[in-house]
């Protein structure tokens, strides 16, 4: 079985990496290989590796940046993503996607059916994207959404709390925006199973690890597991803050927990709670470093 990554790069596409089954033929391909905003490009490469399956893990996650540079934003996370499923008449798409297409104003986790309001560029252009994918293949696209993802390569919040954790004497991490936090090896698993359990189903779903928090409880884990892992050599004060005290040019979601219900009955798989998959982080992180 044929199966094409565009994304390599990335946390995801990382993940995916790590985790390859025996019996898959996989093609991990970044921006060197492929330009997916060149939609002759995107054509071309498809038809040369003539995959069954197509993962595209690669966007523009600039969010701040996203709000002034947004002919780029989406021209990867809207046009590229028509580009490749032009290409998918015979081949299934899995296509992956945002917590930012909600606007936060639920107190219930959101389901894959709730409508979408995006509150800046970066979560309209990733909606566009999940549209142009459906609307191109009603029956061979499959969007995932997710949320606060990290992983053990790559910028995210994770590791730039341990890098702050050493550099700083104190924190202010906000406390009124509340997720999931998800270990790109989580979600990477489950699209394994979706693939090698011959279980795609087009729709929109959503996946996240179990539990929601904050993100200043998420720094609060962070630091713990990192002086239990010997990675931080003490605690500093982590400061609650509102999200009006720390503005920035893109407005985030103050509630984006995911209901993942659907997707863990279509994999027979339950979501792991996020500190398990935290600590999991921690110590490949640590046998890296090693």
């Amino acid at each position: 079985m044929s199966v094409l990554v565009f994304g390599a790069e990335g946390q995801l596409g990382q993940a995916l990496q790590s985790i390859a089954p025996p019996g898959l033929e996989l093609t991990y391909a970044g921006r060197t290989e492929c330009d997916l905003t060149d939609a002759n490009a995107v054509s071309d490469y498809i038809d040369r590796i003539d995959p069954e399956y197509i993962i595209n893990c690669a966007a523009y996650t600039a969010v701040d940046k996203a709000e002034e540079d947004v002919e780029a934003c989406y021209k990867v996370n809207r046009d590229a993503v028509r580009h490749i499923a032009e290409c998918c008449a015979n081949r299934k798409l899995i296509h992956i996607s945002t917590d930012f297409v909600f606007d936060g104003k639920q107190r219930t986790p959101y389901t894959p059916e709730d409508p979408t309001a995006p509150l800046g560029v970066y979560g309209a252009s990733k909606l566009a994207g999940e549209q142009a994918a459906l609307e191109t293949l009603p029956n061979q696209a499959m969007i995932i959404r997710t949320s606060w993802v990290y992983y053990t390569i790559g910028e995210n919040f994770v590791k730039t709390m341990l890098r702050l954790m050493v550099e700083k004497e104190s924190l202010s991490v906000v406390s009124d925006q509340r997720g999931s936090p998800t270990f790109a090896k989580s979600l990477a698993e489950t699209i394994r199973r979706i693939i090698v359990q011959s279980c795609f189903t087009p729709g929109i779903y959503h996946w996240t690890d179990a539990g929601d928090i904050t993100w200043w409880d998420f720094a609060k884990a962070i630091q713990e597991e990192g002086v239990s892992k010997g990675l931080i050599a003490d605690t500093i004060p982590i400061v609650p803050i509102q999200t009006s005290d720390y503005p920035t040019p893109a407005q985030r979601p103050a509630y984006s927990v995911l209901d993942t219900t659907k997707l863990e009955n279509l994999v027979e798989q339950g979501a792991t709670p996020w500190r398990h998959n935290l600590n999991q982080m921690f110590e490949e992180f640590r046998s890296n470093e090693r």
